[in-house]
């Protein structure tokens, strides 16, 4: 009796026991979290680098855009100003030198056009210097409006000062004689005793320049004439040129520099001789 009281009671042992522990087996699975991968963010990643080439590639393309310096450092000197600025004062017009000149002069204007030479001088210019600043040369101008004081004898003294290497004097031409046409460049003598020493490399220059231009426009060329009377080439320490790009009181000439897509093919004219000068 005591044996059978014995086994039913380890019996209910066992039957307890095993359902406990089923309970904590099923409290067990309802407590374990769920396992979560997580995966490398590759999409995140991949953008992040695609914007770090695009980038890059950002810049690369800038650096192109940016031409090698030439270490040229050229002056352009728009001719002329404004006629409500007096420049009527005398200047010496060559150092040392007893005669006198007007400080500046006020220049033609177009027969046809009705635009004056420094407003013609100074558009050339400004465009000019663009131009050259995007073949790699450096530039300083000795004016940039119309309303600056500055004499011929400033202009050339302020390219030496800075340093430049070449200085290309911007002008139109005009003459009582409407038929008169075409471009030339004016330059110093070479028994000019102040820029003499300057003939051949000026005559280069006007050569290089010239020939291109008139290749560039059409423009009917005159040549290069010596002149030991301009101030602003007669205090040049550099090789200097004047260049007359045509006649305004000619109605072709005229009506040609006042053409937006002319003017552009004049300062590449321009370019293209200076690119020769120095490819020589």
């Amino acid at each position: 009796m005591k044996c059978k009281k014995l086994v039913c009671g380890c019996m209910v042992f066992m039957l307890i026991f095993g359902m406990c522990a089923c309970g904590k087996k099923e409290k067990a699975k309802e407590a374990a979290p769920d396992l979560v991968l997580e995966l490398p963010k590759e999409k995140e990643n991949s953008a992040s680098d695609s914007e770090e080439t695009v980038s890059g590639m950002d810049e690369a393309t800038q650096n192109e855009d940016i031409p090698e310096k030439k270490g040229i450092l050229i002056a352009i000197d728009p001719g002329h100003q404004a006629p409500d600025v007096d420049m009527s004062a005398k200047e010496p017009n060559a150092p040392g030198s007893n005669v006198m000149k007007a400080k500046a002069t006020g220049g033609t204007s177009g027969r046809y056009s009705g635009i004056a030479e420094y407003e013609l001088n100074l558009a050339i210019s400004l465009m000019l210097r663009e131009a050259l600043q995007n073949e790699g040369y450096d530039v300083i101008m000795t004016r940039e409006d119309n309303e600056t004081a500055i004499s011929n004898a400033e202009r050339a003294t302020m390219a030496n000062d800075a340093g430049a290497d070449i200085a290309i004097r911007i002008h139109a031409n005009g003459s009582e004689n409407s038929s008169a046409n075409g471009a030339l460049v004016l330059i110093g003598s070479a028994g000019n005793p102040y820029v003499g020493n300057l003939y051949d490399e000026s005559n280069r220059l006007a050569q290089d320049v010239l020939d291109n231009y008139c290749a560039a426009t059409g423009m009917a060329n005159q040549g290069i004439q010596v002149n030991d009377t301009m101030t602003g080439i007669n205090w040049s320490k550099i090789p200097v040129i004047i260049l007359e790009m045509g006649f305004m009181t000619n109605q072709q000439d005229d009506l040609n520099m006042a053409d937006s897509a002319y003017r552009q093919k004049m300062v590449e004219g321009i370019v293209s001789g200076v690119n020769e000068y120095y490819q020589q």
